[in-house]
C-alpha cells in the first residue's frame, strides 16, 4: 500500500497543533509518530455468571474474599496491564460468555481474527497481544507518486483520521465505565468524570436502565453480547425482587422493596438504577459479598418512578434477540413474565380516556419538573414501540390471550391517537387558529376544548411551510406546542408515525437545522421556557434554566435516535451530517453530557465529562451509518393486520361519521 512521506510529515508535525491538548490525543503520548503500536487487551473468558447459586450463603449473595484491581492505560511506548482478582465461592448455573474479535476501522488491524461464537463456550482469559499497524491512509486516496488526487484534500485526509481516532478514544472510554458484578460486566456507569469531587458524584455512578440503553446498543453492534445479556437478566431480578431460584431477597441495610412512605407502586416495575456495592459478610468481618442495590424512585430527586425504564428493556430485550441470534433469554419463563408484568402495569385500566400513558412530571429522559405532566409524547412512543416489541416476543399460551388481545386494541388506539390529535403542521396549525370551542357533541371538531389564543407568536414564526412534528402534550383545554426531539425521532423508528409524517419530521429538521442542532447535536427540546413561564412551569429550577439542561439544552446523546430514524427513513445524511458537527468538539470538549446556550456554545454549567452516553451514543451512530442494515435490530414496521384495523378506526371517526342509531358492527381482533 502506497503511503505519502509528505501525509506523514503532516501527521507528524501538524497533528499536535491541530488537535493541541486534545483529549482524543492525549492517549497516544509523545510518540505518536511511530511506525508501530503495541495494544494489550484482556480478553474475558467464561465468566458470566447471570445467577450465581452460592450454598455457603443463606440468602444466596455473592460472596467476594478478595477484589482487587488495578489499571494502567497509556499507549505508544508503555504497556496496558490489567489485573483483576476476584475470587467468588458459588457455583456457575447459567453462564455465557461469547466474545466477538475486534475488528479494526482502518486504524487498528488485527493479527488474529476471531469469530463470534453464538453458542455457550469457553474463551481463554488470558492476556492477548496484539499487533497493531501504523495508521495508513488507503491507497485509493493516492496517486502513484505519493501525492494525493485532485479530488481529495489533505483536510478531508485529517478529518477521517481524526474521525477514526475519536471512535478509538470513545470505545476505550465506554470501556472503561464497564460495570462488574461478581467478575462479569452488568452494565455501564452514568459518567466517570475525574474532574466531580465524592460529594458531588451523586448517583452519577450507578447504572441507568435509559442511560445504559445506547450503550447496550453500542455493545451489540460489536458483537459483544455478554455485558447486554447480563444486564437484562440482572434487572429482571431486581424487578421481580427474586433470586434465580425464586427466593425474596433480603440484604441487611440494603432494601429490595419498591416503597415511599409505607406506599408501593405496582408489580412491573423496573428501577431507575442499580448501584454494585462490597458490603462486609454478616458474622464474617474478613469476607465481603457484593450485592445489587437498586433505585426505584425512592431515593431519586424529587422522587419520581421511572416509567421508561421497563419499556426500554422490553426494548433492548428485542434488540439482544435480532442481534445475537439467542431467543433463548426472551424465552425464559422468568423473562416472559418480567415482559407481561410491565405490560399489566400499563395496560391497567384507570380513569382515562385516552390510550395514552399518564404519568407525572419527571418520569423519563427528561426527570425534573418541565411541565410534561399528563400525556408527554416521549412516553408514548416508547410504550408504542415496547408494545410492538412484546408482541413479537410473547410465547403463544392460554394465558396470555386477554393479554395479547389487549396489547392490540391498545395499539390501534393509540396510534389513531396520536396521529390525529399530536400531528401539528402549518395547515393544522391553522386549522386550529379557527377552532371553535365549547363544543358539547360527540361530533365535535375541538375535542379537547383547545383555545386558539394558546398558539404561540414563537410558533407561527417557526413552523416552516414544509414539514411537521408531533407536539409534546395533549390534555383537555391543553395543547404543548414544544418540539421534544427523543419523542418525535422515535415515533419514526417504532412507526408510531405515517411515512408521511416521518419524512415530515426529518424535513422539519432540515428546516430548523440552526435551531435544533447550531454547533452541537441536539436540542432536547425546543423552544426553551423563559422568564415568568420559566418561574411558573419549573419552580424556578436553577439546573433547567432557559437553555440549559432539559431546557432547551443539547444533548449529543440524541445522535444515535436521529441515525435510526434517518435510517430507517432511508436520509442518513441527515444523521451523517451532525455527527460531522459533533465531531468538531465533542472529544476536545470531554465529552460533555449536554451543552447550554440556544446555539450550544457553551459546555453546561453543570454537565459531567466523560458522560457514558453522550460517548455510547456517538459510538451507535457512526456504527449505524458504517452499517445501516444493523439498525433493523430497532426498527419496528407496522403491519398489515394492524394497519387494517387502524383503518377502521378511522372509519369510524366521529370527526368524519356523523353519529347515528348503531348498527351491528364486525368486531375485529387482530
Amino acid at each position: 500500500m502506497a503511503t505519502s512521506e509528505a501525509v506523514l510529515q503532516v501527521l507528524g508535525g501538524s497533528l499536535p497543533s491541530l488537535f493541541g491538548s486534545d483529549n482524543s490525543f492525549r492517549k497516544l503520548g509523545s510518540s505518536h509518530t511511530s511506525r508501530y503500536f503495541i495494544r494489550i487487551r484482556k480478553k474475558r473468558g467464561s465468566k458470566c455468571v447471570n445467577f450465581l447459586n452460592c450454598s455457603n450463603i443463606s440468602y444466596r449473595a455473592i460472596r467476594v474474599d478478595r477484589f482487587q484491581s488495578t489499571r494502567q492505560s497509556v499507549h505508544g511506548d508503555i504497556t496496558h496491564s490489567y489485573l483483576r482478582s476476584v475470587n467468588c465461592k458459588c457455583q456457575q448455573s447459567d453462564s455465557a460468555s461469547s466474545f466477538a474479535s475486534e475488528k479494526g476501522n482502518g486504524s487498528w488491524i488485527s493479527d488474529n481474527d476471531q469469530s463470534f461464537d453464538t453458542v455457550l463456550g469457553n474463551t481463554p482469559s488470558v492476556m492477548q497481544f496484539e499487533t497493531v499497524r501504523e495508521l495508513q491512509v488507503g491507497e485509493e486516496d493516492f496517486q502513484s507518486n505519493g501525492s494525493l488526487p485532485p479530488n481529495v484534500s489533505v483536510e478531508d485526509t485529517l478529518n477521517r483520521i481524526a474521525g477514526n481516532s475519536i471512535e478509538d478514544e470513545a470505545w476505550e472510554l465506554l470501556r472503561e465505565s464497564m460495570v462488574y458484578y461478581c467478575g462479569s460486566p452488568v452494565g455501564t456507569i452514568a459518567a466517570k468524570d475525574p474532574t466531580s469531587s465524592t460529594a458531588d458524584v451523586l448517583n452519577y455512578d450507578q447504572v441507568f436502565i435509559r442511560d445504559f440503553i445506547p450503550s447496550g446498543i453500542a455493545f451489540l453492534l460489536k458483537g459483544e453480547y455478554e455485558i447486554v445479556r447480563n444486564f437484562i437478566l440482572h434487572t429482571l431480578q431486581l424487578q421481580l425482587g427474586m433470586d434465580s431460584w425464586g427466593n425474596f431477597m433480603f440484604i441487611t441495610g440494603y432494601s429490595w422493596e419498591k416503597t415511599m412512605d409505607c406506599h408501593s407502586p405496582g408489580q412491573g416495575l423496573m428501577p431507575a438504577s442499580f448501584k454494585v456495592r462490597t458490603v462486609p459478610l454478616d458474622g464474617d468481618d474478613s469476607a465481603t459479598e457484593e450485592v445489587l442495590d437498586p433505585d426505584f424512585g425512592e431515593a431519586a430527586i424529587g422522587r419520581v418512578a421511572p416509567v421508561d425504564s421497563g419499556l426500554w428493556w422490553i426494548i433492548l430485550l428485542r434488540a439482544y434477540g435480532k442481534s445475537s441470534g439467542d431467543l433463548s433469554v426472551q424465552e425464559r419463563i422468568d423473562v416472559q413474565t418480567g415482559i407481561k408484568m410491565i405490560l399489566r402495569l400499563c395496560l391497567a385500566d384507570g380513569f382515562d380516556m385516552f390510550p395514552t400513558l399518564l404519568v407525572t412530571d419527571g418520569s423519563c429522559m427528561v426527570d425534573r419538573r418541565m411541565g410534561i405532566h399528563g400525556h408527554p409524547l416521549e412516553i408514548q412512543a416508547l410504550f408504542h414501540s415496547a408494545l410492538l416489541c412484546a408482541r413479537e416476543m410473547l410465547t403463544p399460551e392460554d394465558g396470555s390471550a386477554d393479554l395479547i388481545r389487549a396489547l392490540n386494541n391498545r395499539l390501534v388506539a393509540l396510534s389513531f391517537h396520536i396521529r390525529e390529535y399530536y400531528w401539528i403542521d402549518m395547515k393544522k396549525l391553522n386549522e386550529i387558529y379557527r377552532y371553535q370551542t365549547e363544543e358539547y357533541s360527540y361530533d365535535a371538531v375541538n375535542k379537547f376544548n383547545i383555545y386558539p389564543d394558546q398558539i404561540s407568536p414563537w410558533l407561527v414564526d417557526w413552523m416552516p411551510s414544509k414539514g411537521g412534528y408531533l407536539i409534546g402534550n395533549l390534555q383537555p383545554a391543553h395543547m404543548d406546542f414544544r418540539f421534544f426531539s427523543l419523542g418525535n425521532l422515535w415515533s419514526i423508528v417504532c412507526s408510531l408515525t405515517t411515512d408521511d409524517q416521518s419524512h415530515a419530521i426529518l424535513d422539519l429538521i432540515e428546516a430548523k437545522w440552526t435551531d435544533l442542532v447550531a454547533d452541537m447535536p441536539f436540542k432536547i427540546c425546543y423552544p426553551a421556557l423563559e422568564g415568568q413561564e420559566w418561574k411558573i412551569i419549573t419552580g424556578c429550577d436553577p439546573k433547567n434554566t432557559p437553555w440549559s439542561y432539559h431546557n432547551g439544552g443539547a444533548w449529543p446523546t440524541l445522535l444515535w435516535q436521529l441515525a435510526v430514524a434517518s435510517i430507517k427513513m432511508n436520509r442518513p445524511e441527515i444523521a451523517a451530517k451532525a455527527v460531522e458537527v459533533a465531531e468538531k468538539r465533542i472529544s476536545r470538549d470531554k465529552w460533555p453530557e449536554y451543552y447550554d446556550t440556544k446555539k450550544a456554545r457553551f459546555i453546561g454549567k453543570q454537565a459531567r465529562l466523560f458522560q457514558t452516553w453522550s460517548i455510547a451514543g456517538y459510538l451507535v451512530a457512526k456504527l449505524l451509518l458504517a452499517n445501516p442494515s444493523s439498525a433493523k435490530i430497532l426498527i419496528s414496521q407496522e403491519d398489515s393486520e394492524l394497519l387494517n384495523a387502524f383503518s377502521c378506526a378511522i372509519s369510524s371517526n366521529p370527526r368524519r361519521k356523523k353519529r347515528g342509531p348503531k348498527s351491528p358492527q364486525k368486531t375485529y381482533i387482530v
